[in-house]
């Protein structure tokens, strides 16, 4: 009875399904792809295709939208302009107020200017009347940086110069003045402010988003306040801040410069430039997704028809190792196993190809080569959802076949 029941529980045992190890499933799946390497490699070419067009179709608009960002930046949409109301008598900001917009959160950077009132001549024997029109400002030395302004010769006020009798010419006034440029090695040409002598130092280029600075010459604060009896008040405050919070400080500006007067502080609007920047990322932000989106769909199909073509060309296949022991699990396991390496192969190489192609074709633009990592990460996580998805119908018929049909 112990020996008839020991048998038994061995013949149980035997007749259990063997289960095959992770690597054996990979070496399965791989069976197929190389005794048919064409087929596949045509069918990689097929998702990698697929994949490199998702990369381009995004990469190649966000370099677009990338260039297309700068410039709309360039022209100030993250600039405010708070100046005091004009009245009698007249309405002035605190000499802190420059400070003051400077702690407010969002603010990045913070400068200011402010009227003299001071005369300038081209020399002590000309009349006013010839240069009339150019204002004498004094100026933070943080100011190019604020205006988006940039020094076309010579150098613009520092620390080293703003309590001297030094100044700086806009373009417009470097022109009324007789003094176009800067050359490096000569003498300073020297200007006639309130019977004082300046020596020029700087001149700058046109300041589109600022054109007031182009009619000015500007002086350092401290010297303005030794020299030109400059009363410390500023007359012009520049902000820059971060375009998603620009309303916000626009709110807030008035009270923060002025507390006691917040009501007579103007504030300029925001710039129409940063409705157009927000309107053309929505824009962009629908189009990648629309193209992404059919991308992933014509290489999920072309996968799909790959591997059903298969299992119909591999029934022989199927049916002898069904015959000689394989269960429908193993049968379901390399097919699907098969489609995610072929899958994902394609993947790897159209995630490479539509890199390179996207980074080529943005540097013969000359755009910043952007390639989003949302991008890549969805090409080739979405060629291996694609591989498990299209190879489930394909193996569970593969798993359908009985040994008898199959070889038949």
């Amino acid at each position: 009875m112990t020996i008839t029941s020991t048998r038994s529980a061995a013949r149980v045992t035997d007749s259990r399904p063997v289960r095959l190890a992770p690597l054996d499933i990979l070496g399965l799946g791989l069976l197929g792809i190389r005794t048919r390497k064409v087929r596949a490699a045509l069918s990689a070419l097929g998702i990698s295709i697929g994949i490199a067009t998702l990369i381009v179709v995004t990469g190649i608009p966000a370099s677009s939208q990338k260039a297309l960002m700068k410039e709309l930046s360039a022209l100030g949409t993250n600039m405010l302009q708070a100046v005091p109301a004009r009245q009698d008598p007249p309405v002035l900001l605190p000499p802190e107020s420059v400070d003051m917009a400077r702690r407010i959160g969002p603010v990045t950077a913070a400068s200011g200017v402010a009227n003299t009132h001071a005369e300038v001549f081209r020399n002590d024997r000309v009349s006013a009347a010839d240069y009339a029109g150019l204002t004498v400002l004094a100026s933070k030395l943080d100011l190019l940086q604020v205006i988006n302004a940039e020094v076309g010769s010579g150098r613009f006020l520092s620390a080293g110069t703003e309590k001297f009798p030094t100044a700086v010419l806009g373009s417009v006034a470097a022109s009324r003045l007789g003094i176009p440029k800067i050359t490096a090695g000569q003498p300073a040409p020297q200007i006639f402010i309130n019977r004082r002598w300046f020596s020029v130092i700087g001149v700058l280029d046109k300041t589109p988003l600022s054109p007031d600075i182009d009619r000015s010459v500007l002086v350092g604060w401290d010297a303005a306040r030794g020299l030109l009896k400059f009363d410390g008040h500023p007359t012009v405050i520049y902000l820059k801040a971060k375009e998603s919070q620009i309303e916000a400080v626009r709110d807030v500006l008035p009270a923060t410069i002025n507390p006691e007067l917040p009501g007579l502080v103007q504030v300029s609007r925001p710039s129409d430039a940063l409705a157009a920047k927000r309107a053309t990322e929505s824009t962009f932000s629908a189009l990648f997704l629309g193209l992404a989106g059919v991308a992933l769909l014509v290489g999920g199909i072309g996968v799909a028809n790959t591997m059903v073509i298969s299992v119909l060309e591999r029934r022989r296949e199927i049916g002898l190792r069904r015959a000689l022991g394989a269960n429908r699990g193993q049968i379901r396991a390399q097919f699907l196993t098969e489609s995610v390496v072929l899958s994902g192969l394609g993947g790897l190489a159209g995630t490479v190809l539509g890199t390179l192609a996207t980074i080529a074709y943005a540097t013969h633009q000359h755009w910043p080569p952007v390639v989003p990592l949302t991008s890549v990460s969805t090409g080739f996580g979405g060629a291996i959802l694609i591989g498990m998805l299209a190879g489930v119908y394909p193996s569970l018929r593969a798993a359908r076949l009985t040994p008898t049909e199959a070889l038949r």
